[in-house]
């Protein structure tokens, strides 16, 4: 008989063996359960009508994508991770990294847009869709010609109110303008100039409006590159006819401009005031540039001279008609701002947190409101010598970098617009906001703001190239003008908006630049 310890060492090992055994078998057991039960459903999804049409899809998904990889040559691990937002309609699936067409019922793979010729990318498709919203709504302007500002407001309603007593003198006119401004219909502008090569070639950069809206001061981008100043006679800006006469000078300068505003130095507007940005070793400067150099509106006017100041990296600029600042102007710089009087060469310099990019002088106060990156309003009291605590009279704040600040004629409220795309009303007394107008694009552009206290609208153009016109009264958003070309960043419409486009006898309307073209919204 075995000793005890060999039995134990037998009956050990079989029971070893044993328990091998089983785990094959029921691993065994597990996989042949998981084959069948993946048949099944391979069987029963062939069966449902709806996988066997998504498996179609795929299979031509499949061919769509060894085509795009084909053309762009760009492999998987390029392929976005995230789903098109745009994809189809919501009857369709989204599937990550591709955008299904809807005029032709398949899916495209988005691909990344470096490296490749003509690639299907998300931008690409917002900006065809953006193109096909701009052109469906030029045509339905060029169809409507009478369009509603208001639900419920036209002209034989406005007129019975008037005289049934429900409205005063001053709630009809402004409402009048209203009505006349969402019917304004597109005309082009003839412009004619010595040089008419050079019109077709020369983009508009800015127009720039005088006080009596006769003129327009022009900067103009340069095929060759640079800049070049013109000034467009606006007398002859009369239906049906709409010919201008551009008044070009040789002056050029391949620096960029930062700001530009008109400037009362002899006489009204008599000069235009100018920040040019630095380049290599050539400091920025302002620059009055005499209005005579190209045209004589004058009598007895003489071509002038050039002023310049160095004053380098100016963001913006304006000229005081105040009469405690007279012959003075200020320019915005990186964390200052500078007051320099043209006839004693006198400046001051108050020194400010953030970058400087918009202002405007108090006409009867002797303030300068200051609009900041930071997104700070602050006005400086120019009766203050020094930079003591008190020479900040008024501080209002916005969310992001303020682009524009307009005073209102009483001087008891500012309007102001910043990088958000906000457009605030500002009390000065109360320092609160009144009143917000909705519907303004801007993300980071450097765009202006146009406010019309006469005519009681508010105007401005946005990054997506849409000039907006609101009620000045109650925000209420009363027309949305598409710009005449495809939108793009680099060709952002310039307007203005004058109640007497031409002069004194001339009609309220719009005057809107972009590339070559000069294009007039009258009132009809």
């Amino acid at each position: 008989m075995a000793p005890w310890g060999s039995r134990l060492t037998v009956w050990s090992k079989q029971t070893e063996d044993l328990v091998t055994e089983c785990t094959k078998c029921l691993a065994a057991e597990m996989h042949k359960n998981s084959w069948q039960n993946r048949r099944r459903g391979r069987r029963s999804h062939q069966q449902n009508p709806w996988f066997r049409q998504q498996g179609s899809e795929e299979r031509g998904n499949s061919v769509a994508q060894q085509s795009s990889q084909d053309s762009g040559h760009v492999g998987d691990d390029e392929a976005p991770s995230t789903s098109s937002g745009t994809a189809g309609s919501s009857s369709v699936p989204d599937l990550p990294g591709y955008y299904f067409d809807p005029e032709k019922k398949r899916y495209f793979r988005l691909l990344p847009g470096h490296n490749n010729c003509n690639p299907l990318t998300k931008e690409g498709i917002r900006q065809k869709e953006m193109e096909s919203k701009r052109l469906q709504l030029l045509e339905e302007e060029d169809k409507q010609k009478k369009k509603i500002a208001r639900m419920g407001f036209n002209a034989s309603s406005l007129l019975q109110k008037s005289k049934l007593g429900f409205l005063n003198v001053t709630s009809y006119c402004r409402l009048a303008h209203e009505l006349r401004v969402s019917c304004m219909q597109r005309k082009k502008v003839q412009i004619q100039s010595s040089d008419p090569s050079a019109l077709a070639s020369d983009r508009f950069n800015l127009i720039l409006a005088d006080t009596n809206s006769d003129r327009l001061f022009t900067v103009n981008d340069v095929k060759v590159g640079g800049s070049k100043y013109g000034i467009i006679s606006l007398r002859g800006l009369k239906a049906p006819s709409l010919k201008v006469h551009m008044h070009e000078n040789l002056y050029f300068t391949n620096r960029k401009v930062n700001s530009v505003c008109w400037a009362s130095l002899n006489h009204l507007d008599s000069h235009i005031l100018l920040c040019l940005m630095g380049i290599a070793e050539t400091p920025g400067c302002a620059t009055l540039l005499p209005a005579s150099l190209f045209v004589s509106s004058h009598p007895g006017d003489r071509p002038g001279m050039l002023c310049s100041f160095r004053i380098p990296g100016a963001w913006s600029c304006a000229w005081s008609l105040n009469i405690q600042a007279n012959n003075c102007f200020s320019t915005g710089l990186s964390r200052r701002v500078l007051v320099t009087n043209v006839v004693t060469g006198h400046r001051q310099s108050f020194g400010t947190s953030s970058d400087v990019l918009a202002q405007q002088f108090a006409l009867m106060a002797p303030l300068l409101f200051n609009g900041c990156r930071s997104g700070e309003i602050f006005a400086i009291d120019l009766r203050c010598r020094n930079q003591g605590k008190g020479w900040k009279a008024t501080r209002l704040f916005h969310d992001s970098a303020v682009t524009s600040v307009q005073i209102l004629q009483e001087e008891q409220n500012l309007m102001a617009s910043d990088m958000a795309g906000t457009i605030k009303l500002w009390d000065l007394r109360t320092t609160k906001c009144i009143r917000q107008y909705e519907g303004h694009v801007n993300e980071h552009a450097y765009l202006p703001l146009h406010v019309h206290e006469e005519e009681g609208i508010v105007v401005a153009v946005g990054q997506d190239c849409y000039t907006r016109i609101w009620s000045f009264q109650d925000a209420c958003l009363l027309r949305t003008i598409p710009s005449p070309h495809p939108t793009s960043k680099a060709d952002i419409p310039s307007v203005a908006f004058s109640s007497r486009l031409g002069g004194f006898r001339g009609a309220p309307g719009l005057l809107m630049a972009v590339q070559q073209d000069l294009y007039c919204f009258s009132y009809t």
